[in-house]
């Protein structure tokens, strides 16, 4: 199978509000966030001191921080503040801020049937074009652990729904394992477990949606955020495999990727676009060098704002079906000849705050119908890097669940 059950770690005294917190890649412009975590949780047993905030990239804090991640696994192992519940799954009901929930499956990815390549045929691929430089500090906190903590959200395309309703209807039968509050407006999380009877029944429902994917171009999953981190897992699977024997590899736990699996169908499923910012830059000879691309009529329109103030430039719409590829394609022209550091942020208000610093200018992205998401991948291999992104920041995954590399 691609998707299945796995032996999962969860923290041993239940205490998972400091337990929990977001996706290393949020608030990467945003320091005062993660140091206001660091002080929250302090020497408390979190995933905070099992992951590296992409905000503390290339500091001195950050080389420090990720020094003491494999030996902060290690003691976590030793002094028992995980357990391990076998060969299990877990259903998860995301309360967010609006009310809505989300629901999601924890259980393992097959690396053997991913590919972060484009193009590519293989059944679980990437939304968006990989980073390849964003690879290599993630793939090296992975090659020194011995436990992985994953925000990795995998996408189903069921317009029936089939699986989340089946599973609503028997999650009255599972034992709640978590039930709490998540950290700085992350809403409300629940998650059930599924062993025994209920696993297989689940499994086999796991199944039957995997072997009704259209065989010639058997797209069953795509990676609908931590594409990163799982390109870099990939990337560690295939080092570790290639001193295998072929029944070392069938089982080996670095083989598998601990996952959530979610529909894209899900009501409370929202597709937020993601923000551009340059910042180091001269906006006013960034903005006419735009200009100087803009077409004689019609277009996209893309709003900015810098110091303050606001405004519109148009792009040609001949160039790209979405407005972001060909906003995209002049930023990075523009960054090859000039100065200036792009990143890229989640919320207009971030966005808003951070171009009132002298020599930033923001750009706003309009939506992209997630309808269109698996047609985009199956046609054109993958989207723009960082397209679009699943929910606001306080709404990404959270890390809670994990499993053994080894």
């Amino acid at each position: 199978m691609i998707f299945t059950s796995a032996d999962i770690l969860v923290p041993a005294d239940g205490n998972f509000e400091d337990w929990a917190v977001v996706a290393c890649d949020q608030y990467s412009s945003n320091p005062e966030y993660w140091n206001s975590i660091e002080a929250k949780v302090a020497d408390k047993p979190s995933t905070l001191h099992l992951i590296l905030p992409e905000a503390w990239l290339d500091t001195e804090k950050g080389a420090a921080h990720q020094s003491r991640i494999s030996g902060n696994m290690s003691a976590y192992l030793e002094q028992n503040v995980l357990r391990e519940i076998p060969d299990a799954l877990i259903y998860v009901e995301r309360t967010l801020t609006d009310g809505s929930i989300r629901k999601g499956l924890v259980g393992a990815l097959d690396l053997e049937t991913y590919d972060f390549h484009c193009p590519s045929d293989s059944p679980v691929r990437a939304t968006e074009a990989t980073i390849l430089d964003r690879i290599p500090p993630r793939a090296q906190i992975r090659r020194d652990a011995i436990l992985e903590f994953p925000h990795i959200l995998l996408l189903q395309n069921d317009a029936q729904d089939s699986l989340f309703t089946q599973l609503t209807a028997i999650s009255h039968l599972l034992p709640v394992l978590y039930d709490f509050d998540l950290m700085k407006e992350g809403g409300h999380i629940t998650g059930r477990l599924i062993q025994g009877d209920n696993k297989n029944l689940v499994l086999a429902w796991l199944e039957d949606y995997e072997n009704a994917s259209d065989q010639t171009n058997p797209l069953v999953y795509a990676v609908g955020d931590g594409n990163h981190s799982l390109a870099a897992a990939k990337t560690i699977w295939d080092e570790i495999k290639s001193g295998l024997t072929e029944e070392e590899r069938k089982n080996h736990p670095a083989r598998f990727a601990l996952a959530e699996l979610e529909n894209l169908q899900d009501e409370a499923q929202k597709f937020e676009p993601i923000h551009r910012i340059i910042k180091k830059t001269d906006p006013a000879a960034l903005l006419t060098y735009l200009s100087s691309h803009e077409p004689s009529e019609g277009g996209y329109t893309i709003d900015w704002v810098a110091n303050g103030e606001h405004g519109t430039v148009r792009l040609d719409s001949s160039l790209s079906p979405l407005p972001l590829a060909v906003l995209q394609k002049h930023l990075d022209e523009w960054l090859e000849t000039n100065e200036g550091v792009i990143d890229y942020i989640h919320g207009e208000k971030d966005l808003e705050d951070l171009a009132q610093i002298d020599g930033s200018i923001g750009f706003f992205l309009p939506k992209i119908e997630k309808d269109s998401l698996f047609t985009a991948i199956e046609a054109d291999g993958s989207l723009p890097r960082k397209t679009f992104s699943m929910g606001h920041a306080q709404e990404k995954r959270f890390y809670l669940e994990g499993k053994r590399l080894h």
